[in-house]
């Protein structure tokens, strides 16, 4: 999973892959050149003989270590340069992938989790590739480097050092065996932490207002703590890795030492070629000491791996058309045809045998009690859900035929919740249309009721519109969508944060200035859709009543409670 994903991703920096890999094979040759030379003179007799002969050597020890220096730093420069390219390159993958998420894969992730996959998990990769153009590669070619010359200076003492690294490889495997549970543990209380604190971030308001700062600082504490309590314990296995590897280091060369005394008080094993094999035993050690430091880093990023790939590989519920459609026969015009729509694993169906039919320039008013669907039946339109059974068409097509760009200058919805972007109004608005100008801009404004609080096109808006009311962020959102100048709006219960007065306003300018174009209107107000063309009734998912108001109010017994319900809310009031 973690080499499949990194291959996927790394595969425009080829080049800079292969300079790296030859940089770190000319500053390995460079590296072992030096000891080599080292033991020469020691064992020539050349010092202080032959005084030109040693500056020759020195000048040449140096320049190969000015050689591995400089390869290592351009080495460097290149793998972050690729490490960074690469993260950038997933980071960008994964906010395509979840551009194309319907609400069921939203909800399957949730925000947080999207959010810390996006950040943390991929630095986890990024952080493990840098490393492993950086150091990893130079590790082994070291270590076989290092093999290769400890096996030409003695044959003996490399049987030595071959147990010394075994034992050293073996402890490091069982350590990092440990430690792999609890690095998936970390990610998924970093999830929860995550979660915990854009509650708080986003409901600021509310916890002040309902003065539960203290519980909601406890709720922190421990999600906090629950994040520390996973790291401490995996520091807590790490914390023996290096003391055993620096102890493992000191041993070995005690060992070689008590090996070697034989042979050097025979003759057999000179004194520089002893220091040249325990220059490339100390060499060994060091490549295994950094795959350490890799192996440590190793288990995290598998696991940031698998969460990034479960979002790259999941396939949205909602799938675009292989053929989309590229016109609408009948434009304006919304249709459904004995439409029902169940949530996955839900019991019941939210929405059960849905019919009706709207001709452009009319207008829907979809209303009825809390949990009756209206809120799901306004987002099949746009196909943030599809329809369990039946059909809905738009413009004469139906809509899972309809593409992306087709759909998005056909349809302009103003949710639930309006949500405003960081940025100014201007940017906000021509959410809807880009090329929008600013007389555009004011007369969607003017139309929202919206003038009389916006000073000018540049006024801030801070992220998710918290710095205006809710009833001014309605009224921009519901300016957005008139940007956009669609043949069908849909609002969803968009002018419940306007008073009476400005919601009548609001509804008599768009009766003239969006005339040609179909209007769905999700409401809980009687007032709000008294005078749409249609009004559909819902309980518990079905139709209860379709018809104008005067007819409801004839035949349609729920219909009659909501207007009475409201009447003496009116009269009490």
């Amino acid at each position: 999973m973690l080499t499949s994903l990194i291959t996927r991703h790394i595969k425009p920096y080829r080049r800079e892959l292969a300079l790296i890999v030859l940089l770190q094979i000319m500053a390995q040759i460079a590296n072992l050149y030096v000891p080599t030379m080292n033991a020469r003179i020691i064992d020539e007799g050349i010092f202080p003989k032959d005084i030109q002969t040693v500056w020759l050597y020195g000048v040449i020890m140096g320049l190969a270590a000015i050689v591995q220096v400089s390869c290592q730093i351009t080495a460097v420069y290149l793998a972050a340069t690729v490490a960074m390219g690469m993260g950038r390159n997933i980071r960008q993958a994964i906010m395509a992938k979840i551009f194309t998420f319907s609400t069921y894969e939203m909800r399957d992730f949730g925000a947080p989790s999207l959010i810390t996959r996006s950040t943390n998990d991929v630095q986890q990769v990024q952080t493990l590739v840098f490393m492993t153009l950086a150091m990893m590669i130079g590790a082994p070619l070291m270590m076989i480097g290092g093999v290769i010359m400890a096996l030409r200076s003695n044959v003996y003492l490399s049987g030595v050092m071959a147990i010394c690294v075994a034992v050293l490889g073996a402890g490091i495997v069982l350590v990092v065996q440990r430690t792999i549970p609890r690095f998936r543990l970390m990610q998924i209380r970093l999830d929860n932490l995550n979660r915990v604190v854009r509650e708080q971030l986003t409901g600021i308001r509310v916890i002040r207002a309902f003065v539960r700062e203290p519980f909601e600082s406890e709720r922190f504490t421990f999600a906090s703590r629950e994040v520390r309590d996973v790291g401490t314990s995996i520091g807590h296995a790490m914390a023996i890795l290096m003391p055993f590897m620096f102890f493992m280091m000191s041993m070995s060369q005690v060992v070689l030492f008590w090996f070697a005394v034989g042979p050097v008080n025979s003759g057999a094993l000179p004194i520089g070629e002893l220091t040249a094999f325990i220059t490339y035993v100390i060499q060994i050690l060091i490549s295994v000491m950094m795959s350490t430091m890799m192996l440590m880093m190793a288990p995290r990023a598998f696991v940031s791996a698998i969460r990034i790939m479960a979002v790259l590989e999941t396939t949205p519920q909602v799938a675009p058309p292989r053929t989309p459609a590229t016109t609408l026969p009948q434009p304006g015009c919304l249709t459904f045809d004995h439409v029902t729509f169940s949530y996955p694993g839900a019991e019941a169906p939210v929405l059960e045998n849905i019919s009706f039919h709207l001709e452009p320039g009319e207008t829907l008013a979809v209303i009825g009690s809390t949990g009756s669907g209206k809120s799901s039946l306004v987002n099949l339109i746009p196909r943030l859900f599809d329809v369990t059974s039946g059909t809905i068409r738009v413009g004469g097509v139906d809509v899972r035929t309809i593409g992306e760009s087709l759909m998005a200058s056909t349809l302009a919805i103003v949710p639930q919740q309006a949500y405003l972007f960081s940025g100014t109004i201007a940017s906000n608005l021509r959410f809807g249309n880009p090329d929008a100008t600013d007389a555009q801009l004011n007369e969607a404004l003017t139309i929202a009721q919206a003038p009389h609080f916006v000073d000018h096109l540049d006024t801030p808006i801070a992220q998710g519109g918290t710095n205006v009311s809710g009833g001014q962020r309605q009224r921009l959102a519901i300016a957005r969508a008139l940007v956009a100048q669609p043949d069908i709006y849909l609002f969803d219960d968009a002018f419940s944060a306007l008073d009476a007065t400005t919601d009548a306003n609001l509804r008599e300018a768009l009766a003239v200035h969006a005339a040609k174009a179909t209007k769905v209107i999700v409401a809980q107000r009687v007032a709000t859709v008294s005078t749409a063309d249609h009004i559909l009734v819902l309980e518990h998912g079905r139709m209860v009543g379709y018809g104008t108001h005067d007819e409801l109010l004839a035949s349609c017994q729920n219909y009659q409670e909501i207007v009475a319900s409201q009447q003496d809310a009116e009269v009490g009031a």
